[in-house]
């Protein structure tokens, strides 16, 4: 805990777009495939997107295929979430995770466990 920052959160209309941010430290950054992850009540963590160390590999959960986008800025040790076309069923505490076994080709990991680090999570609310 403590180790990843998100921002971005916050209520947004159906059709909506917001943006999170997942910042950490250039020690963890640099070494980590980067996921998002969500939870709603009574629900179990689900995965999102991650992204490989070098940003060229990506992968999505089926229910945000192409409304949602991760990238990364290595410079700034910073990843981020683009959300788009958000529906009521995005409502959800997201959280951003990092995974500092993969290496440097490994395909991005959707598996929580791969995760060690996590940031505090953000609330996402979407009205109808």
């Amino acid at each position: 805990q403590g180790h990843l920052v998100e921002s971005g959160g916050g209520l947004v209309q159906a059709g909506g777009s917001l943006r999170l941010s997942c910042s950490t430290s250039g020690r963890i950054f640099i070494r980590a495939t980067m996921g998002w992850f969500r939870q709603a009540p009574g629900k179990e963590r689900e995965f999102v997107a991650s992204i490989s160390r070098n940003g060229r590999m990506t992968n999505y959960g089926d229910s945000v295929k192409g409304r949602f986008t991760i990238s990364r800025d290595n410079a700034k040790n910073t990843a981020f979430l683009q959300m788009n076309s958000l529906e009521p069923e995005d409502t959800a505490v997201y959280y951003c995770a990092a995974d500092t076994s993969a290496i440097l080709t490994s395909p991005p990991a959707t598996d929580s466990r791969s995760y060690e680090y996590w940031g505090q999570g953000t609330q996402i609310t979407v009205s109808s």
